[in-house]
């Protein structure tokens, strides 16, 4: 079990990517702060001794989109009303962002996973693919066809890679 202090800077540290991953998974901030408390539980409660920051980044992510999958399985999930309709853009973004965070997140799950670690959280391919577990070549092709698919739905050549 963690300290306090240990747990303090974690949250601190990694909150807003925690709830962003969720954000993106989920597009519902209800459980968006149900998987950020499990996510944050489960690092009070883990004994894993980290190798550097990036290493306790990595866990943070995989954590956070193993919580954001599992959820999206279950019963309760499978047997409620789909709130995709409903779907609230996250209020501290600037309006000149909504048209590509919507772009972003109307894209199949596998390209928005690597856009979001490539673009928002600095991520380069070979460290995606530690991340997510995949090829390097995979995630290249995945950034390739995302990028083209933010294009169409952005209108054209305005956006860069």
């Amino acid at each position: 079990m963690r300290n306090e202090q240990e747990v303090l800077r974690a949250i601190e540290q990694y909150s807003d990517t925690v709830r962003r991953i969720c954000m993106i998974h989920l597009k519902n901030y209800a459980d968006t702060e149900d998987i950020f408390q499990t996510v944050f539980l489960k690092y009070v409660l883990s004994s894993v001794s980290f190798e550097s920051d990036e290493h306790e980044k990595a866990w943070f992510i995989r954590v956070t989109i193993n919580a954001c999958k599992d959820l999206i399985k279950s019963f309760f999930r499978s047997r409620t009303v789909s709130l995709d309709e409903v779907m609230e853009q996250p209020a501290e973004l600037p309006p000149d962002y909504r048209e590509v965070w919507e772009a972003v997140f109307s894209l199949p799950q596998k390209y928005r996973d690597v856009i979001y670690l490539h673009y928002f959280e600095d991520y380069t391919a070979p460290q995606i693919s530690r991340i997510l577990g995949k090829n390097v070549n995979t995630i290249y092709t995945l950034l390739t066809r995302s990028r083209q698919m933010l294009r169409e739905k952005l209108g054209g050549d305005g956006f860069e890679s």
